[in-house]
């Protein structure tokens, strides 16, 4: 199954939030506190694994749009900071029993996690 993530604040730093998307549906997570970009990135990908859990699936594909967090979740680029190395830990943690986890880059226009959050904001600036 494809889970699509993103995240993203407003400034960066800022109020982070993040989307989801799974069979689907869209899960959102708004103003979950101050951070980076990088930050938000990596809360959503944790946030689309334990979406993933709670569905019981099996064969799972995480896709984002962010080279540098799909880099460092597969261990191919380090996680530099505290912060960023706290959300590694953490994935690697959720994801030791899941074998056939994958994660893949994406782009951006292909990202209906990211295409969530854009539809959403456009949504909340005509009300």
């Amino acid at each position: 199954m494809k889970v699509y993530f993103d995240g993203g604040c407003q400034p960066n730093p800022g109020k982070m939030e993040i989307a989801v998307v799974a069979r689907g549906e869209s899960y959102f997570l708004d103003d979950i506190g101050d951070g980076t970009n990088g930050d938000a990135e990596w809360l959503a990908l944790i946030h689309a694994v334990r979406i993933a859990q709670q569905l019981a699936v099996r064969d799972i594909i995480l896709l984002g749009d962010s080279v540098t967090v799909i880099n460092q979740a597969k261990g191919i680029a380090k996680c530099r900071g505290a912060a960023l190395q706290r959300h590694f830990e953490e994935f690697r943690s959720l994801t030791a029993d899941m074998p056939g986890l994958r994660v893949r880059k994406i782009g951006r226009h292909q990202n209906l996690a990211g295409i969530a959050l854009a539809r959403r904001h456009l949504a909340s600036r005509q009300q």
